[in-house]
């Protein structure tokens, strides 16, 4: 699944309703931000690694998609995942299984995957930014979100979702008037719900 969304439109809070009313739910949820991952720790981090497999590893260590088990792994900013991380992954969705950095035995992987993405993915496909394979491995459903600007009816809800998640020993306003529910539709919010 491709949740597809400008940034502060909530892909990951789709990630997790969709983690949560799965089959899955009973596993965990493990989010991979790709664009923090660090180029020179990024394939132990997906992948995983053995003890010795390079200065520093110390201790086995699960990847993300091992990490997750029968839970979910939610692929955050696919879009800016390195070209020559592209293939590795593609790999792992094809053949359902990692093999860490150190080892040459594969590990098999039952994790659902979930990705989101600000980019417009097919025309980086075009431009050859993303690959074409990996695109169509990811995005067999997709998911739009709207930005808030397209979607103002749903700001008094929002509203009234804040407010009543706000700490009951925290001084603050509990309601909102009509106009200022009116003044806040007439705002374009550029970060969106965020």
């Amino acid at each position: 699944l491709l949740v597809e969304g400008p940034t502060g439109t909530g892909k990951e809070l789709v990630a997790r309703a969709i983690h949560e009313a799965s089959a899955h739910a009973a596993g965990p949820l493990v989010v991979l931000d790709c664009t923090s991952i660090p180029m020179s720790l990024a394939e132990s981090i997906l992948f995983g690694h053995e003890r010795g497999a390079f200065t520093g590893a110390t201790d086995r260590h699960p990847g993300v998609f091992e990490a997750a088990g029968h839970g979910t792994v939610f692929i955050d900013e696919i879009g800016e995942l390195p070209m020559d991380l592209q293939p590795k992954l593609l790999r792992v969705l094809e053949t359902r299984q990692v093999t860490r950095l150190g080892s040459s035995q594969p590990v098999p992987i039952q994790a659902r995957i979930v990705s989101a993405t600000w980019r417009d993915l097919r025309r980086g496909v075009n431009q050859k930014e993303f690959r074409e394979d990996l695109y169509y491995r990811i995005a067999q459903a997709r998911v739009a979100l709207p930005p808030l600007s397209d979607r103002k009816e749903d700001i008094p809800f929002l509203v009234q979702h804040f407010l009543a998640r706000l700490p009951a020993h925290v001084e603050a306003a509990r309601a909102i008037s009509p106009e200022a529910i009116a003044e806040l539709r007439r705002r374009d919010f550029p970060g969106n719900v965020r």
